[in-house]
């Protein structure tokens, strides 16, 4: 990481608290941890289709509780502990409220621990404020699922040019994605990736040749480990970092709103990395190796996995991983501080085990090969983008604390 960068982050903590003081209670409820969890099933329970509105949900809640927790001392607890339960449950009522009861309950519960009276009541009224103000900020900024899913026209057929894939070809999804207001990116082209590789480039037919040799259905040369990790990631990139995200929070040392500021950090910058994937890949319109590979050399080929209805270049789940490995990286370090073991909903019974933020990034960008559905082209130029996408939010998520 650059040192403007890291001089940067070093100001983002400053602002949002240091570490408690001496003698502060040691055995004192994580009130971060618990309002993560309550988030992460609010969302799995609640949440939209789209994974771009649902990433939404994450950054106006969190970015709530990190306003209304910075300027808190850290002394002052009870306060912090309130305004980040508060801000949290407001955002999530207002964008779940089929889940309102349990969200009510969970605030019982992180307020019933707290002091009554004054410290508590102020927080409450910050959180409550700081989430109502972030909603009316961010109405109608096109991440609502209607909107990102917006019609888009097939394009003509045409060699190299994407068109819906079998077995369902759904037209096209998340073109909508493009016009969305971003948190920071300011407009969805900042950081458009060149052009895709030439057709019948070395490097298209090498690509080419890895997807149809890996990630067919019926895969000589993918081992069963590689047929593993295609199908535990298949899972939404969302769900896949929520536990990479809760291992950095839980384990990363500071004040509540310090690692407040962190989810709230990750979540804003993934939402404008959507955008900005989705940019990419509707200004390309690249087609996808089912597309390619029937077209040239087999047309009866067929993927391990269904392909999304959306174009190759970048993938997305790798700019997401492009993008999560560098905010973790910037709050965290390199590396989680102890081992953690991940989930999946498309892979039941596998937990893998990871420590290097790197190491998810490099899981993903194979799996996508061996799933059959991206060339390691989309799939690298994906974390370029992620990252540069990251680099530039992570220099100026202090101006959203104010």
């Amino acid at each position: 990481m650059n040192r403007v960068l890291v001089l940067v982050l070093a100001g983002i903590f400053a602002v949002v608290g240091a570490a408690p003081a001496a003698g502060a209670p040691q055995r004192r409820v994580d009130v971060v941890a618990e309002w993560f969890d309550v988030t992460a099933a609010t969302v799995a329970a609640a949440g939209a289709p789209t994974q771009s509105t649902n990433s939404r949900t994450w950054a106006i809640g969190w970015l709530a509780a990190a306003r209304a927790a910075h300027d808190v001392p850290a002394a002052r607890r009870d306060r912090v502990d309130a305004a980040v339960a508060s801000a949290v449950h407001s955002a999530l009522v207002t964008l779940a409220p089929a889940r309102r009861t349990e969200l009510d309950a969970a605030l019982r519960t992180t307020l019933d621990r707290l002091t009554a009276g004054g410290e508590r009541d102020r927080g409450v009224a910050d959180g409550a404020r700081e989430a109502g103000e972030l909603l009316a900020e961010r109405q109608g900024d096109g991440l609502d699922p209607t909107s990102v899913n917006a019609p888009f026209e097939v394009p003509a057929p045409a060699p190299g040019v994407w068109q819906p894939t079998p077995p369902s070809l759904t037209p096209p999804q998340q073109a909508g994605n493009r016009l969305a207001t971003p948190f920071l990116l300011g407009h969805a082209d900042r950081f458009r990736l060149p052009p895709p590789p030439a057709l019948d480039s070395p490097r298209d037919r090498a690509d080419a040749a890895e997807v149809r040799a890996y990630g067919a259905a019926n895969s000589t040369v993918r081992t069963a480990a590689q047929t593993e990790t295609a199908q535990f990631w298949l899972q939404s990139s969302l769900a896949g970092y929520t536990e990479p995200l809760r291992a950095a929070v839980t384990q990363t040392t500071g004040s509540p709103a310090r690692r407040a500021a962190l989810v709230a950090a990750f979540h804003v910058i993934l939402v404008d990395t959507q955008i900005a994937t989705s940019d990419t890949k509707y200004a390309y319109l690249r087609w996808r190796p089912i597309t390619a590979i029937r077209a040239g050399a087999d047309p009866q080929w067929t993927p391990l996995h269904a392909t999304p209805a959306h174009p190759d270049y970048p993938s997305g789940h790798n700019t997401y991983s492009g993008a999560a490995e560098a905010v973790l990286t910037a709050f965290a370090g390199p590396s989680a501080r102890r081992p953690f073991t991940v989930t999946s909903p498309t892979a039941p019974g596998l937990t893998p085990t990871y420590q290097r933020w790197a190491d998810l990034t490099k899981d993903n960008v194979d799996a996508r090969i061996w799933s059959g559905i991206h060339t390691r082209t989309a799939d690298e130029a994906g974390v370029v983008l992620g990252r540069r996408v990251a680099e530039f939010g992570l220099s100026r998520f202090a101006s959203l604390l104010d």
